[in-house]
């Protein structure tokens, strides 16, 4: 029975943490896939990793092979091997406190097939024959024959990408189309996708079975990273939105409507008599969706004053000049 140190495998100690077996998993996957390397034992890599991963990512089994090794399946479909094994542990080849190396007990080039030979007197050992394994099964079928095919079931890894958003899609969602690059290949894909109402730049959208494919496994799930593109005519902060509300002189002087472009389209709104530039307008709730309504949006009044006049509206101008006794208050001494 060919013992596989799956931490050496992975790359990590055995006091790893599930994150960093996950992490290590998802470097030496990409690294391996067969899709991506070109080197020729990728494909057998890739199933190894995929298979100490599978082993190290579950708690129950994992505690199962730190205590037995090679046999740690054997002992979990089976039960606790018989007394007098269950002190042997992987990895560091020792057998229980002031053992002796593992490899010097049974020779160098021993293994768990020696090990069961010596300890229950089987004939030909795990390695001939057809010997039977004493926890149930033959050594020459199960495990070792999908090994020595390479059918090792792996699953295929979580992918990230971006995609770019308007602010109308972040902000009313929906399905939308998009066109993804794969980040190993560089190759594109459209995919269709359900946008999140109020969805943030920053914020990730998760499309289950899109990452990459498994071998004989369940794909990874594909993770996409929202940007917002800028927008013309809108700022977003929180969830508020600013924008700016450029009015005429006499609006802006007497008073009256204007029209206001909003994420929902154009509304009127009231301009006070006497707003000069830098006046705000809020409108409640017209802003960007956060879950439980929206933001508010602001508008800052900006006065435009035209810049080709007719000949009536320079002489009303004119007149105005003259008739008015208005300073503005930055002339003021």
């Amino acid at each position: 029975m060919e013992f596989i140190d799956y931490y050496s495998v992975l790359g990590v100690a055995r006091s790893a943490t599930a994150d960093e077996i996950d992490r290590a998993y998802r470097k030496l996957a990409r690294q391996f896939h067969p899709d991506v390397s070109k080197a020729k034992n990728a494909e057998e890599k890739f199933k190894q990793v995929g298979e100490a991963y599978e082993v190290l990512k579950d708690s129950a089994k994992r505690a199962q092979y730190d205590q037995y090794g090679a046999a740690w399946k054997d002992a979990q479909e089976h039960g606790a091997p018989p007394p007098g094994f269950d002190g042997f542990r992987a990895g560091r080849g020792r057998a229980g406190p002031g053992a002796g190396d593992f490899s010097a007990e049974f020779g160098a080039g021993g293994d768990f097939s020696d090990f069961f030979q010596q300890l229950f007197g089987m004939g030909g050992g795990l390695r001939g024959g057809a010997a039977d394994s004493p926890f149930g099964g033959s050594t020459r079928g199960g495990r070792q024959t999908r090994r020595s095919q390479g059918r090792v079931a792996t699953a295929g890894f979580d992918q990230e990408a971006r995609i770019n958003l308007s602010l109308e899609d972040a902000a009313h969602g929906g399905r939308r189309e998009v066109t993804i690059r794969e980040p190993e290949t560089g190759a594109t894909r459209k995919l269709a996708l359900q946008v999140p109402r109020g969805v943030r730049a920053g914020q990730r959208i998760r499309l289950a079975g899109q990452g990459s494919a498994g071998h004989g496994g369940a794909p990874g799930h594909l993770y996409l990273q929202v940007d917002i593109a800028p927008h013309p005519l809108f700022r977003l902060e929180g969830a508020d939105l600013h924008t700016v509300l450029p009015v005429a002189p006499w609006t802006a002087t007497l008073g009256g409507t204007a029209l206001l472009c909003t994420l929902d389209g154009n509304v009127k709104v009231k301009v006070p008599a006497g707003t000069s530039s830098g006046r705000r307008i809020r409108l409640a709730g017209r802003g960007f969706p956060n879950g439980h309504g929206a933001g508010d949006l602001y508008a800052e009044i900006r006065v435009h004053v035209p810049e080709n006049l007719t000949p009536e509206e320079r002489e009303l101008f004119e007149k105005l000049a003259t008739a008015s006794a208005f300073v503005p208050p930055s002339q003021h001494a």
